[in-house]
């Protein structure tokens, strides 16, 4: 078999014992450059004992090792951040900046948990009773797993992964069939790195191997990143199983355009947020609200920046430029996607500019779909219902700020949203107004540092916590409060039975 992508287990390979296995793409050729195993259900538990065998050696390893290797890992990283992307590109289809970018977002992940060390003390508060001190700690959890998705095959992994190690736990990592080989470049960057054999592993597959990690009695939490039913699934059986959750779903982002606003600033955004990575982003902007009577003007704009928008093969250059956008990730989804351009037409919307046109740079056979631009698209169309996670940009038309907003929060995804405008009034009064996780004010993707923490509203996210940053942080750890009290010879406190419920004096 050529090129077989497997499981990675203890510091190897680790091929299994299953028989399935699913051919992974070029999306910009429709060439089969590989074939990824399907992990069966001792493989999986193959994958997760090896993580249980090393937990406890890297919880108790010291705060300063730990945090050395997570330094390390983060120099290698950037030096050899070229060739992930390239990785990436070959089997994502997103161009090879776009690659560049993805891992430069999750580099700030690494680079918060190399701090970890202040965010890990706990406190301490003496003679809270006569004689008795209380002190807090927080300890790592044991084996994490995370199921990450296609669109970011190294950046959401960063998400969670650098976190739960700098705080003492082992890791499975599920990667998307469909992209499967960055989980592996970055366990062997692991490895360099000095991370101890089976403290980080990479379990390949299908269903079968996430529900072997929802079900499994040593697994203590998953953190997921998917579409909004999945991540419904995923919450509600992890969670029956007794397992911390955080299971960030779909999105539906809406970027809202006042009359003040920097049309051209505005068109660019929408353009950039709207097609970037081939709107493979769960942060995408896919709706854009014009609050009239910019409409015409704005979507002139839109329309004329999205004719210049070269599609083509990312691992190739051109005498112009680097293509801006690739091909989506299978056959399937861009028949997925076209289908969608099809239906917003038959329901009385407007194509501006239509997708299905394009001319590619790149094989005859790629999975390629252009940006495609909609106006007069209503709440009703499923173009504005559904997550399309295609390069569609859907204009619906308000007339006020009001009715934007009204918009928005009848929305069931609350994932992120943005408004441009130059009236800080309005951009003040829209923060509090949206019910959304994550808010630009002239920003159209408002992913955040990595020294906060990412997560959305209503059906964009199931559990409690919020992805990296501090509440990664606490996801990752549990408390420990203790009570202690020394008896000093000199000064014995009377003894005795007392039946009573404890009390403070």
């Amino acid at each position: 078999m050529s090129n077989p992508i497997v499981h990675w287990v203890d510091g190897a390979e680790f091929t299994g014992t299953a028989d399935n296995w699913a051919d992974v793409t070029n999306p910009a050729t429709g060439v089969v450059s590989g074939r990824v195993a399907l992990a069966n259900e001792a493989d999986a538990q193959a994958v997760i004992d090896a993580a249980v065998r090393a937990a406890a050696g890297w919880a108790g390893t010291s705060l300063a090792r730990r945090t050395q290797v997570i330094f390390a890992f983060r120099e290698l990283l950037n030096a050899r951040k070229d060739e992930l992307a390239q990785l990436i590109t070959a089997e994502h289809g997103k161009v090879h900046s776009d690659a560049l970018g993805e891992i430069a977002r999750g580099l700030e992940v690494v680079e918060f948990a190399t701090g970890i060390a202040h965010l890990l003390k706990g406190g301490q508060s003496p003679n809270v009773s006569t004689g008795h001190d209380v002190h807090s700690r927080r300890e790592p959890l044991g084996v994490v797993g995370i199921i990450s998705p296609f669109n970011f095959p190294a950046m959401v992994p960063m998400w969670f992964f650098p976190i739960a190690l700098a705080a003492g736990n082992a890791v499975v990592l599920k990667p998307s069939e469909k992209d499967p080989s960055a989980a592996l470049w970055l366990a062997r960057l692991w490895q360099d790195a000095g991370l101890p054999d089976g403290v980080f592993n990479v379990l390949q597959g299908d269903k079968t191997a996430v529900d072997a990690l929802l079900t499994s009695p040593d697994i203590k939490a998953i953190s997921f990143v998917g579409s909004t039913p999945i991540a419904r699934y995923v919450y509600e059986n992890a969670a029956r199983n007794g397992k911390r959750v955080q299971a960030l779903g779909g999105a539906k982002n809406h970027m809202v355009v006042l009359p003040d606003a920097d049309l051209d600033l505005a068109a660019d955004a929408a353009v950039n947020a709207g097609f970037g990575s081939a709107g493979e982003r769960c942060m995408a902007v896919s709706v854009l609200v014009a609050v009239d009577p910019i409409g015409d003007e704005l979507i002139a704009k839109i329309a004329e920046r999205t004719n210049r928008v070269v599609v083509g093969d990312g691992t190739k250059g051109y005498a112009e430029k680097e293509a801006d956008m690739g091909p989506l990730v299978t056959r399937a989804h861009r028949d997925k996607v076209a289908s969608f351009i099809e239906s917003g037409e038959k329901a009385g919307a407007k194509v501006v500019v239509d997708g299905r046109e394009v001319r590619a740079r790149g094989g005859a056979d790629g999975f390629w779909l252009g940006p495609t631009l909609f106006d007069n698209v209503t709440p009703d169309m499923d173009i504005y219902t559904e997550e399309i996670f295609g390069p569609v940009l859907s204009v619906v038309r308000v007339g006020t700020y009001d009715e934007a907003v009204a918009l928005i929060n009848a929305n069931k995804y609350g994932n992120g949203t943005a408004i441009f405008t130059n009236d800080g009034g309005a951009a003040r009064r829209f923060e509090q107004d949206i019910q959304v996780g994550m808010i630009g004010i002239n920003v159209p993707i408002p992913v955040p540092v990595g020294y906060y923490s990412f997560g959305g509203w209503k059906a964009s996210l199931f559990g409690d916590s919020h992805a990296y940053g501090p509440e990664g942080v606490h996801f990752y750890t549990r408390a420990k409060v203790v009570t202690t009290r020394w008896i000093d010879p000199s000064n014995r406190p009377e003894g005795g039975l007392n039946l009573g419920f404890p009390r403070n004096v």
